[in-house]
């Protein structure tokens, strides 16, 4: 594997792993004040729950500017449109890209090394298996400079975080019967299954599509390329199962209230 750290990669590489660490200090931090203030139930917390509070912030800030910047270069710019651009799509970078990947480095880092410093209270085994293939693959892409492509569109999958937060915020502060829970329990459901489960569709139909130039990547990013996503994919199935387990609960609960109510 060819290494490219030429003078901007110098830069951006550790500039962007920084910031990601810095990042998520500063809305730790931040989410600590806002909700001591805005939110009276926050002081009532024990010190674990207000550790995952605080924790579940930075997750989605991450997670918010991963999916906006990684749909950016992929719909949006013309990074990967074809006949824009000389190189091949496998072999096509940015210095966006690259300060994407390690902001991501630095998040994941932050939050692996939470994880373990508290194991097992803000993540189980799940949790480490899927940061340590995160870091792993996006290492390996922003070293090599090779299948960003790929790396942007398992970030997208990012965009589900959010609501997978609101619904462990909802119910630690007791509205798992509110319609808001309801709501964000469908709009994860949806989000889910375009985002995790279609999305690897599509993923695996472009690496199909596009084999002739996935086999010119060196060979521990091929062979890795063959294994990691479907790794990744099958526990988002893993997820995608208990989600609409929770959501068939949640709406016969909702219904039998509703039965309840008209009687």
């Amino acid at each position: 594997m060819d290494v490219r750290f030429g003078p901007e990669e110098q830069i951006v590489w550790p500039a962007s792993v920084l910031a990601g660490i810095l990042m998520c200090a500063a809305v730790y931090d931040i989410t600590r004040e806002v909700s001591s203030r805005c939110y009276k139930g926050y002081n009532g917390l024990n010190e674990l729950h207000k550790l995952e509070w605080n924790n579940r912030g930075f997750s989605t800030f991450h997670a918010l500017v991963a999916a906006v910047v990684s749909f950016y270069l992929l719909v949006i710019s013309d990074l990967f449109s074809k006949d824009v651009h000389g190189a091949i799509i496998i072999d096509r970078k940015s210095w966006m890209s690259d300060a994407m990947f390690g902001v991501s480095l630095g998040y994941f880092l932050t939050d692996l090394l939470m994880i373990l410093w508290h194991f097992p209270s803000l993540g189980g085994k799940e949790y480490l298996l899927h940061h340590g293939l995160s870091m792993y693959a996006i290492s390996l892409a922003l070293l090599s400079g090779k299948g960003h492509v790929y790396i942007l569109m398992v970030l997208i999958t990012e965009a589900t975080t959010p609501f997978v937060n609101l619904r462990w915020y909802l119910d630690l502060a007791g509205r798992k019967d509110s319609k808001l829970y309801l709501y964000n329990g469908v709009a994860l459901f949806a989000g889910w299954l375009v985002a995790r489960v279609i999305l690897f569709v599509y993923f695996f139909a472009h690496v199909y599509l596009h084999f002739d130039q996935v086999r010119t990547v060196f060979p521990l990013g091929f062979y890795s390329m063959m294994a990691v996503p479907p790794a990744m994919s099958a526990m988002n199935l893993l997820w995608f199962r208990k989600i609409c387990k929770g959501m068939v609960k949640a709406m016969s609960s909702a219904n039998r209230s509703q039965c309840v109510k008209t009687d």
